[in-house]
């Protein structure tokens, strides 16, 4: 996926890419092979090691990390949108700080990522709307605009 002008092999990476503070440090994180190990990297960091306002920046960044791969990929998009207005939860089944902050365990937590997904899934919806609105608009303007030049044509 794309994202902030970087090619990323998963979200997981995009968001991760965010908390370190050295570009080393980042480039280090980055270089694991999947979604869970990038995490884990990036969640043993040092304190020093982590951007000052990523406590205040994190979700806003997965917001749009989110935002970029379901608009980068119809097959992701598509299944987002087939969950219509359910309420969407992320299941933890180890209960610490991270699962409950991201998710829910036990039915207990912020559920950040749900909550950012269903954010996402409306923002698409608003998207789409907008852009069929512009696409009804154009062949509207454009026949009106050849109905005058015919009748130009014919007078």
């Amino acid at each position: 996926m794309i994202f902030d002008g970087r090619e990323y092999p998963t979200a997981e990476h995009a968001y991760q890419a965010g908390k370190a503070r050295k570009e080393e440090v980042r480039e280090w994180i980055l270089s694991a092979p999947s979604p869970s190990l990038v995490a884990m990297a990036a969640h043993g960091l040092y304190t020093w090691d982590i951007n000052p306002d990523w406590s205040k920046t994190k979700f806003d960044r997965m917001r749009n990390v989110l935002l970029a791969k379901f608009t980068q990929h119809e097959d992701l998009k598509a299944l987002l949108l087939s969950t219509g207005s359910a309420r969407l939860v992320e299941a933890g089944r180890t209960d610490n700080l991270v699962n409950r902050t991201w998710g829910e365990v036990n039915g207990k937590g912020m559920n950040m990522l749900g909550v950012l997904l269903m954010e996402v899934r409306e923002q698409i919806r608003k998207i789409a709307t907008s852009e069929a609105k512009e696409v009804g608009k154009k062949p509207k303007q454009a026949s009106r605009a050849r109905s005058r030049d015919s009748e130009l044509v014919a007078a």
